[in-house]
């Protein structure tokens, strides 16, 4: 929209240029407020949160700061109002409840008269929030429970927003207790996780912040705070047994998601009891629960990821008013301060991957199929055991079809089982791997992916309690034999076989090694004319090197073939290998199925003979580029033509070159 300088206020539903053009006038301020509610973010224009706040849409509006107005004809707001005192501020900012209940508990005179005070002056909003019960007991006893609150939110000097640094306390006016602030590098500056929602409004006697919240005093640490609460009753058994008691009574920032005890009740009885009989696993359940950093809930506008004691991380967000974890919006009580943290209630475990057993690890992942086949072929006490041990999961894409278990399914679900526990970063290029079944698999590191067998790792290692599990993008192929082996067990190779043979190339096909061979079937061979064919098969020399130029040096199964693949071959010459759709071409021919995994090397079936591609001529490559620079020559000189009548004589001379 398009706001007129003569308003006072403007509404946007839209960010651009006029949003900047506005905000930077003398005195004015913006503010966001989430559509459809209540909620408002003050912005004195250095601060944007992206036009979304919690995901969900903002108003911008532009008005005047306060203590500042327009006057007629001036761009922004030019007038600065004459200060008036801390009683009077919280009128001009609209704080009238807190300036109503300051007269009524006598503090009217002492924010009048001299001093230098800020207060954190709770909005009307915050007052009409407090549970009736709460603010009965303050207002009926005006002179000592009202003024003690009031004086609560009042420090005994000046302090601008810019001096309420992150993870300071500045003694109260009641009875020294502290007040906690938190300053976040969005901008957002939190008083005992109240956010300053109407900072530094001046008085001749200090400032004042509006607030978005009635604050209380913070005397126990979060320790203290979980021992008095009876819903934290198994999370406070939890914590003695894995000794973090005295790490959250320690000083520190710490932010806590304390689940309940619904919360605990939700997990299976076995896993539960498995946890909490194992101190390691206890203390990395717990510590996933426990921040580095302290994080008040109106801090938060958007989904971040925020480093755990444990290590991993975990994504604290925002949905309208709901506060989330990991996107999930179970959190059902928020800021509860301590003196050297805050809480956050949870009505659900998290329980991290360092905690899970195997099978827990793929329970919720996209490997469910191969999940239920590891328990068919009766290896679930290998996936809920405490043997050090790695699991290579398919995805479900990799299967096709209905699998039924079958002693040669069997046999293949066992060799997705490692006999030890890895991590994908220690695997390197040759390495071998032992199975629970007996093979031996190998390790193919590529540029562009990290491959056992014919299968590549698709997602992060997922480290469980005492194992791990790599989630691998196509179900595992055993080597089974030579390269020689699997062309004489396939029908579609017989031609092919032939010709190795009449070439005297059995020998290499079965020697220890490391070949890729993009072996042509019988309809490659059916394709050539029989005078050819029969001509090719007579000369031993040249079918040696057709063959030699199908068959590549080192191992390159599906998920090493990049964009641009050149590997060299026997013959001398390289292949052009690229991935189109998830199938390999050679030289520009595609693959009809790809590894066929042998002991000493893999093999491709295409449906052709791979020939060289013929490389274009220089004279080709010569007028292809004149043609290109010619074209963009008349773009410039038809551009530079509407701009200036005159001829640089450089440029005539490049008009000269490129034309020549």
């Amino acid at each position: 929209s398009i706001c007129s300088e003569s308003v006072l206020k403007c509404v946007c539903w839209s960010v651009s240029d006029l949003d900047l053009f506005l905000c930077f006038r003398p005195n004015v301020c913006a503010m966001q407020q989430i559509k459809g509610t209540d909620k408002k973010y003050f912005t004195n224009c250095k601060q944007w949160y992206h036009r979304k706040i919690c995901g969900k849409p903002t108003v911008i509006s532009y008005e005047c700061c306060p203590g500042y107005e327009k006057i007629p004809g001036e761009k922004g707001c030019p007038a600065a109002l004459p200060l008036v005192n801390i009683f009077n501020t919280l009128g001009v900012v609209g704080a009238i409840t807190t300036q109503m209940y300051s007269e009524r508990a006598n503090l009217k005179e002492e924010i009048e008269g001299p001093g230098s005070f800020t207060f954190f002056a709770p909005s009307n909003e915050a007052w009409a929030a407090l549970p009736t019960e709460i603010l009965d007991a303050l207002v009926s006893n005006v002179n000592i429970e009202l003024l003690n609150a009031l004086h609560y939110h009042m420090v005994n000097r000046r302090l601008t927003s810019e001096e309420l640094k992150h993870g300071s306390s500045f003694p109260s006016m009641y009875q020294d207790f502290h007040v906690h602030i938190h300053h976040y590098p969005n901008g957002i500056v939190t008083v005992n996780c109240a956010r300053l929602i109407k900072p530094d409004q001046h008085a001749t006697n200090g400032i004042v912040h509006v607030v978005d919240r009635v604050i209380t005093a913070v005397s126990n640490n979060v320790q203290t705070l979980i021992d008095v609460d009876d819903d934290l009753e198994t999370l406070r058994t939890a914590i003695a047994a894995a000794g973090l008691t005295a790490l959250l009574e320690s000083e520190g920032q710490y932010t806590i998601f304390a689940p309940t005890n619904e919360a605990f009740e939700k997990i299976p009885q076995e896993t539960l009891n498995r946890i909490l009989g194992d101190p390691v696993a206890l203390k990395d359940l717990l510590n996933y629960h426990i921040l580095k950093h302290m994080q008040c809930a109106e801090s938060i506008v958007s989904g971040t990821p925020m480093e755990t004691l444990q290590g991993t991380m975990l994504e604290v967000g925002c949905d309208g008013d709901q506060m989330t974890l990991n996107g999930r919006a179970i959190i059902t009580r928020r800021d509860q301060l301590g003196t050297n943290g805050v809480i956050h209630y949870i009505n659900e475990l998290l329980i991290p991957d360092s905690a899970k057993t195997l099978l827990e690890l793929a329970e919720g992942s996209s490997v469910a199929t191969a999940t239920k086949l590891f328990v068919d072929a009766g290896l679930s006490s290998h996936l809920t055991g405490s043997e050090p041990l790695t699991l290579l999961a398919p995805l479900d894409d990799a299967f096709k079809g209905s699998m039924t278990m079958t002693p040669d399914m069997r046999r293949l679900m066992t060799n997705h089982i490692l006999k030890e526990q890895l991590s994908s970063k220690s695997l390197y290029h040759g390495q071998e791997l032992e199975t629970l079944g007996g093979l031996k698999l190998r390790v193919f590191v590529y540029r562009n992916n990290l491959c056992i067998e014919n299968a590549c790792i698709a997602a992060h290692d997922k480290i469980g309690r005492y194992a791990t599990m790599f989630t691998v993008d196509k179900v595992l192929t055993p080597p089974m034999g030579t390269v020689m082996d699997v062309l004489k067990a396939d029908d579609r190779f017989s031609l092919l076989v032939g010709a190795i043979q009449t070439a005297g190339m059995t020998e290499l096909l079965n020697q220890q090694g490391a070949l890729t061979f993009f072996a042509p079937t019988n309809d490659a061979f059916s394709a050539i004319p029989q005078a050819e064919l029969n001509k090719l098969m007579r000369n031993r020399q040249e079918l040696s090197n057709v063959l030699r130029y199908h068959l590549a040096e080192g191992m390159v199964v599906s998920g090493g073939v990049g964009s641009h693949t050149r590997p060299k071959t026997l013959q001398g010459e390289k292949l052009e290998l690229g991935m189109r759709n998830y199938t390999i071409y050679v030289n520009r021919k595609p693959v009809a199925e790809a590894d066929l995994m042998a002991t000493n090397g893999v093999v491709h079936a295409i449906n052709t003979i791979v020939k060289p591609l013929s490389p274009i001529s220089t004279f080709q490559q010569s007028s292809s580029l004149k043609l290109l620079i010619r074209f963009t020559s008349n773009v410039i000189c038809s551009f530079l033509g509407t701009v200036s009548t005159k001829a640089d004589h450089s440029f005539e001379k490049l008009k000269f070159l490129i034309n020549f």
